[in-house]
């Protein structure tokens, strides 16, 4: 009995040390093996190519732009109630759609900014993209002649974002920057429109 009490004590302390050593062992190469599959796994989930990270690398200081003059006209007094409502809609529906497109960017591995970008004048030729000249005209202007020009720039503007827009859902090759797109392209002609109406009233 007492032999049979050794084998089976040394046996399990053999059988621990094994699973021990295994486990460690197991440890440390499924780790890298894991990492490595979830960092597959996530870029392959992307799906996304050179024309959806441009796409969004562009699109982002655009919506900036389109926030900031919005703000400025939040910011103004005896300004259009409905050109004020206008400004509140664009600044609640882009900023959203900004910090999804800088998340996309980090998921992607690729910077947020367009080479040789770092502030809006840099993206001045941009399509639709107003100049600090613009940007300084608008800030400027009062009452009827702020709701008339915020309406003629962002018409010009929303109109560059269409076409950048129109150019992901064409050539893009991730689902939800095509779906994005697709929803700018929508939503931007819709608030076109809005506004021809709006300027036309003035």
């Amino acid at each position: 009995m007492k032999r049979y009490a050794v084998i089976t004590s040394t046996a399990v302390a053999a059988v621990l040390l094994l699973s021990g050593c295994g486990s460690d062992s197991g440890s440390d190469s499924a780790a890298p093996n894991a990492g490595t599959q979830a960092a597959t796994q996530s870029a392959a989930g992307t799906g996304a190519a050179s024309a959806d990270a441009a796409f969004a690398q562009a699109m982002i200081p655009h919506h900036e732009q389109a926030v900031d003059m919005s703000q400025m006209m939040l910011a103004k007094e005896g300004v259009d109630p409905e050109v004020k409502k206008l400004a509140e809609d664009i600044k609640a529906a882009q900023g959203p759609e900004i910090e999804k497109m800088h998340g996309w960017l980090e998921a992607w591995g690729q910077p947020t900014m367009m080479a040789g970008g770092s502030d809006h004048s840099s993206h001045s030729s941009m399509s639709g993209m107003m100049s600090e000249a613009d940007l300084g005209k608008l800030k400027s202007a009062e009452g009827t002649e702020a709701s008339r020009m915020f309406l003629e720039q962002m018409i010009e503007h929303h109109k560059g974002a269409i076409t950048m827009a129109e150019q992901e859902a064409a050539n893009g090759t991730n689902p939800d920057a095509v779906e994005l797109a697709k929803k700018i392209v929508a939503d931007q002609q819709a608030e076109i429109d809005k506004m021809q109406v709006l300027l036309a009233g003035l």
